[in-house]
């Protein structure tokens, strides 16, 4: 048996449609749930840099939108792509809404808090923009807060890029 990695699952576009995660296989992936009204949400900005800076050597974020915490995303995967769009100019995949926590959980964020715990071993997300790195493997490396800033994990980055193949231009 196989263990699984995060091309292992589906996951469902703003269209509705399912997506293997193993469209991204051989990227550094960073998986972060959002929200549009967090005090967070600003960190968006750095997130689209991020990506901008480094997509071009096989990187991306993977934005699944989440209204688990404060209510704070409330309005349709319309709203929320419009938002993303319009204020940060966003260009990396934002996918349909889901929960990260609970019974209702999608499987992938089961997987992901299963692979990082938090802080003293908790594997429930704690708020929005929770953050986590996987190589280009598929293997999570690590999970990063809701306070921590896009822009302090561009080292950890760098490190997957140039340790997996795709030395710094």
């Amino acid at each position: 048996m196989t263990m699984a990695t995060v091309y292992s699952f589906s996951v469902e576009t703003p269209t509705g449609v399912q997506q293997s995660l193993q469209e991204y296989a051989g990227k550094v992936l960073l998986i972060v749930n959002t929200a549009s009204k967090c005090g967070f949400t600003p960190q968006y900005k750095g997130l689209q840099e991020l990506h901008e800076a480094t997509q071009s050597r096989g990187f991306t974020v993977l934005a699944f939108p989440c209204n688990q915490f404060g209510h704070q995303e409330p309005g349709t995967i319309e709203e929320v792509l419009a938002f993303c769009q319009m204020n940060y100019r966003v260009t990396f995949p934002v996918f349909a809404k889901i929960d990260v926590n609970g019974p209702n959980a999608h499987p992938l964020y089961q997987y992901l808090t299963r692979s990082a715990k938090g802080v003293l071993g908790s594997e429930a997300i704690k708020w929005n923009f929770t953050k986590f790195l996987v190589d280009r493997q598929g293997n999570v490396v690590k999970r990063y807060a809701s306070a921590t800033t896009p822009e302090s994990l561009r080292s950890d980055i760098e490190t997957l890029l140039v340790a997996n193949g795709a030395e710094l231009r």
